[in-house]
């Protein structure tokens, strides 16, 4: 799917706490989450290719998580079961993180090469956090 597929980021997108999303596509932390797959399938496609089967595959299984656990905790309308695809979503993050180190390490490509996916993982971090405090703080007030 095409970045231009998507509603537009500014368009729509609501992590203020004042508007609730109608649909996981009219999300920033997804389309971000998108970004990242497409970012990461581009990465790894200049893998070794006996890596195929093992680093690369573990990477875009990762970073497919990511807007896929995002997508799933807003389609339940349950505010907890966000809350825990989420923690899912972060998880796939950080390891997600760990593997593009050790691409590194191992030298499948430079660390030039992974700023734009590092900085998506960063900033999808800090966004998840974010949404997290705020969507504990709605349930907090609720009880």
């Amino acid at each position: 799917m095409a970045s231009g597929e998507w509603p537009a980021l500014e368009k729509g997108a609501v992590l203020n706490g004042r508007e609730k999303a109608k649909h996981y596509k009219e999300l920033v932390i997804w389309q971000k989450g998108m970004l990242l797959a497409n970012g990461v399938y581009g990465l790894t496609a200049r893998f070794p290719a006996d890596e195929r089967f093992g680093l690369v595959s573990q990477m875009r299984r990762a970073a497919v998580s990511v807007p896929s656990n995002i997508a799933e905790g807003q389609a339940r309308h349950g505010t907890r079961e966000f809350l825990q695809f989420l923690s899912h979503a972060s998880g796939s993050l950080a390891e997600l993180e760990t593997q593009l180190l050790l691409s590194i390490d191992l030298k499948y490509c430079a660390k030039d090469d992974v700023e734009e996916v590092a900085g998506l993982i960063s900033e999808l971090q800090k966004m998840i956090a974010a949404l997290r405090r705020t969507l504990e703080n709605s349930l907090a007030t609720r009880h």
